[in-house]
């Protein structure tokens, strides 16, 4: 059976994630986020990580040196309080990526698991002024870790083997030595505990756990106690193959949503969806996919259509949608009941473009599309979905008597008739709508949705 989220977790709405944004850039456009309908933003991991004058690789965020400051190429701990204090005016909440599974390779300057390494604790104590500024908590004379508070390092080779996957190192290759793995011990817990207490006091209101399917159910219950929880909104990131019946969900997932009471990432869903938007799919899979264990319950999933990893990451790279699936699928996501949308942008870290030429997930978290759809979405928020007509290429659902959202995906117009007794405005075109004797009669453009306040 499974869990329902804790009592003291309190999710947020719709969530900006601005991936590798740096603090200043999210303080710069926090008004302009909120405007736009966003309840949340989901930053990077605010800890030490590599900086360069140069610039570091986005990947490098999610390779911890230290949790007693943050200081990284994205900002320091000044900018980041300022940031979460910004954000706090305009009616938003943060969201922090924290990586609790591994440490930085550091394998080419050094042989030993001291963290920090001797280099930045000299560093620590020669710039003693700025590191105490920038200190969440915690002594900067001495490590955080040392070899005591690692597992025995072996690179993870099968992925179906859960305790490979959880004891073993994320490595590159047969000659990447990896991420060193830590272990599930009293030192690693209270380290991370107080990491997360701190942030709590600057102002985090959530927390997305990075390479969740790599730690054990124990660790997590460890660290994430009802002391912990309370008051934010927390989810993981386990990325499955499907839903029930797929292996990946029944070995990581399954046990992650029945002997804790942490959200996910709705990765079922996510693959639902990405094969019922294409041509050959049916959109009937997406009457009821809960009831067929092809979803997340509403109460604990994080929906979305594009995660960081997708297009970062060349084992996920199938998974991006065409563009205007992807269009659609917003529709979809922001348009139904349950599950907290996540909305994805990036500064052009994967290089990726649209095809009109521009990064493509650079600017669509403002585009007008998705204004709209997030302005229909918080309109009907907390109203019932009631599911009016699914087909290989057509859905119709209402949001109780305040929305209804029409989906086609087909090359060819729809016709739609519906009981509706008042007129309504297409939330993304303008349009307005009569209805005539108490029936709705809609044309739907191919290729096209409507969400109909």
């Amino acid at each position: 059976m499974e869990c329902s989220v804790a009592s003291t977790t309190v999710a947020s709405d719709v969530i900006l994630h601005a991936f590798d944004w740096s603090y200043a850039k999210v303080t710069k456009q926090a008004k302009q986020i909120s405007q736009l309908g966003y309840k949340s933003v989901l930053v990077s991991p605010p800890m030490k990580s590599l900086k360069h004058s140069s610039g570091t690789k986005w990947w490098q965020r999610y390779q911890p040196q230290d949790y007693r400051v943050i200081d990284n190429q994205l900002g320091n701990t000044q900018d980041f309080t300022l940031m979460v204090n910004t954000l706090r005016r305009h009616g938003l909440l943060t969201y922090v990526d924290v990586v609790f599974n591994h440490m930085a390779n550091e394998s080419d300057i050094r042989d030993d698991l001291s963290y920090p390494n001797a280099l930045d604790l000299e560093s620590y104590q020669s710039n003693k002024d700025y590191f105490e500024a920038q200190k969440l908590f915690g002594a900067l004379n001495e490590p955080l870790f040392t070899e005591s508070d690692f597992v025995e390092a072996f690179g993870i080779k099968n992925w179906r083997d859960k305790w490979q996957v959880q004891n073993g190192r994320i490595t590159g290759g047969p000659k990447d030595p990896g991420l060193p793995t830590l272990l599930d011990n009293d030192n690693v817990v209270k380290q991370q505990q107080a990491y997360l207490v701190a942030l709590k006091d600057i102002g985090v209101k959530g927390f997305r756990i990075d390479a969740a399917k790599h730690m054990t159910i124990e660790h997590l219950k460890k660290v994430w106690t009802d002391e912990i929880t309370h008051d934010v909104h927390i989810f993981g990131e386990i990325i499955t193959d499907g839903g029930a019946t797929q292996a990946e969900y029944e070995l990581f997932l399954e046990p992650y949503l029945k002997h804790t009471r942490l959200g996910a990432y709705d990765f079922p869903l996510f693959n639902t969806i990405a094969k019922a938007f294409t041509p050959k799919g049916s959109f009937t899979s997406l009457i009821d996919p809960y009831c067929f264990g092809q979803a997340l319950s509403n109460r604990r999933a994080i929906t979305f259509t594009v995660t960081h990893d997708i297009p970062n990451n060349d084992v996920f790279m199938d998974h991006i949608m065409e563009e205007d699936c992807e269009r659609l699928a917003y529709a979809y996501i922001l348009g139904r009941d349950g599950g907290v949308p996540l909305i994805y942008s990036d500064l052009n870290t994967s290089g990726i473009t649209d095809r009109s030429g521009q990064p493509r997930w650079q600017a669509q978290w403002e585009s007008d599309d998705l204004r709209s759809m997030i302005m229909f979405h918080n309109y009907v928020h907390g109203e019932k979905m009631k599911m009016v007509e699914a087909n290989d290429d057509l859905l119709v659902f209402t949001r109780g008597h305040k929305g209804i959202v029409i989906i086609n995906k087909s090359v060819r117009s729809k016709s739609v008739s519906m009981n509706w007794s008042s007129s309504v405005n297409d939330a993304l075109t303008g349009r307005k709508l009569k209805a005539e004797d108490g029936v709705l009669r809609i044309n739907v453009e191919p290729n096209s949705s409507m969400m109909l306040m």
